[in-house]
């Protein structure tokens, strides 16, 4: 089907953009909402479960329904998700209290966990490889234009009309999807094929991920319990893995990781994607708590990196084309690493304009990368397994954001602790939190801010030495082609 002209695909396009925006717009757009749904249904103790159902149970299915996709059919599991993902929209927006509103929200992320990857796997259907890395490119514009426009359209919708409909918004978007997926999508080369269902490899996988993402969720408030997480993540990973060499028809084949190439894609974008939370999240709280910059130019320092990681993305199949992926990673790893080593060392007078420099050095960097990351994992599986290499890239992406967010205030708190001498813990809070109107906090006050952050990005320049290092070793000595 790939490079061909095909009745419909622009119509499939259009839906799988829609479909893009739908679940990514939903981080951004729900954000904005939170304090007006903790006010509204009193959650304040549970609002972290607002988005962490939705990752978990996105996590958990991701694998799943790739798997189902490649037996199944693109079209029966992506419909299947946007159904899911719009019921779970409709009763989130329903919910008249924070139980429900949280389960809705995981009924959302087991849509989801069929929908992103699926929009990857469906465009690889489509274009063949030379073509691939342009209209992935166009898709990404629909994630740039979520980043840029969701808490836009959160704030409207909350001041407008009331918290609600920042669910609500998504049914439509949901049944125009389905309906064009309904009327257009073709794969006439596709055999379905009878799949016996790896249940021990599910029940493993699902159990190593809830108990590495909860670990996760508890890392800042009981550090015991967290540890016994991820000791249980640790005992099923190795059982799941154990599985997966055992049985006939694994959920996630070993014969993908035996490509080593292959295996050092998935790490990389795991990896970058975890790092990218280290300017997203905080370089705002950075320019804020320090600098007393206001929370929209702050916020400037995250769309200034969504712009230049839409850029970048249209020039990765020219990259591809012409230089070893090898190469490409390295390169970029290495202005990466410069950049976050500048910020290790970074004193109160470290200029502003400086942030905005290193974040859209990062937009493309990261954006660069990960894209390439995908195309090559696409391109590197067996044919028959595309939609699990997909939804493993998907799932690495979605891990290393989730991941590497809590051990980032993590170490952020326990850093302040550490370094805050007699200062109050709540009065450093108070600090952070309050608004760019204050004046700037006292010397001693921000160099405990800025140790906590220090020690955030010393842990991110580690692990890019060690992705780094692990790209070194890729055996690729020659440009992929077709």
């Amino acid at each position: 089907m790939a490079g061909k002209k095909i009745a419909g695909r622009g119509v499939v396009m259009v839906a799988v953009f829609i479909a893009t925006f739908m679940t990514s717009v939903e981080v951004t757009i729900v954000t904005t909402a939170l304090p007006s749904i903790i006010s509204s249904l009193h959650g304040l103790a549970a609002q972290s479960w607002i988005m962490s159902a939705y990752l978990l149970t996105m996590a958990i299915t991701t694998p799943i329904y790739g798997k189902l996709a490649d037996s199944w059919g693109r079209q029966k599991i992506f419909q299947w998700g946007v159904v899911v993902f719009t019921l779970g929209s409709l009763f989130s927006g329903l919910a008249p209290n924070m139980g429900l509103l949280i389960a809705a929200r995981a009924l959302q992320g087991i849509g989801a966990g069929a929908v992103m990857p699926l929009t990857f796997t469906i465009i690889a259907d489509y274009y063949d490889f030379q073509e691939r890395a342009k209209v992935l490119a166009f898709n990404n514009t629909a994630w740039a234009l979520s980043a840029l426009v969701g808490p836009m359209i959160g704030g409207f919708l909350v001041d407008n009309l009331s918290w609600h409909w920042v669910f609500f918004v998504n049914v439509p978007l949901g049944i125009l999807v389905f309906i064009l997926i309904q009327v257009a999508y073709r794969n006439d080369n596709f055999t379905p094929e009878k799949l016996k269902m790896d249940t021990m490899g599910i029940v493993w996988l699902s159990a190593a991920l809830i108990s590495l993402l909860l670990g996760v969720e508890f890392l800042a408030s009981s550090l015991p319990l967290s540890f016994g997480l991820f000791v249980v993540t640790l005992v099923t990973l190795y059982l799941f893995i154990r599985t997966e060499k055992r049985v006939a028809d694994p959920l996630i084949s070993p014969k993908m990781f035996a490509n080593r190439t292959f295996s050092i894609q998935i790490a990389t974008t795991t990896i970058l994607s975890g790092v990218l939370m280290g300017y997203e999240a905080y370089f705002p709280i950075w320019l804020q708590a320090l600098y007393r910059v206001n929370a929209t130019k702050a916020g400037l320092v995250v769309t200034s990196s969504s712009l230049m990681w839409l850029v970048a993305s249209f020039f990765v199949g020219a990259l591809i084309s012409h230089f070893i992926p090898k190469k490409i990673s390295l390169f970029a790893l290495t202005i990466l690493l410069i950049s976050y080593f500048s910020l290790c060392f970074a004193s109160l007078e470290f200029p502003i304009w400086l942030f905005y420099v290193i974040a859209m050095v990062n937009g493309a960097c990261i954006g660069t990368v990960n894209n390439m990351n995908l195309i090559l994992a696409q391109q590197l599986a067996p044919a028959e397994m595309m939609g699990s290499a997909s939804s493993i890239v998907t799932l690495g992406r979605s891990l290393g954001q989730t991941v590497m967010n809590g051990v980032y205030g993590t170490i952020l708190n326990i850093v302040i602790n550490a370094t805050r001498g007699s200062i109050p813990f709540a009065k450093i809070n108070e600090v952070i939190s309050s608004s760019s109107s204050s004046a700037r906090p006292d010397p001693a006050m921000a160099q405990v801010i800025l140790n906590g952050l220090h020690g955030i990005y010393i842990s991110a320049t580690v692990i890019l030495v060690i992705c780094w290092l692990y790209n070194m070793t890729d055996p690729l000595k020659e440009i992929v082609k077709e």
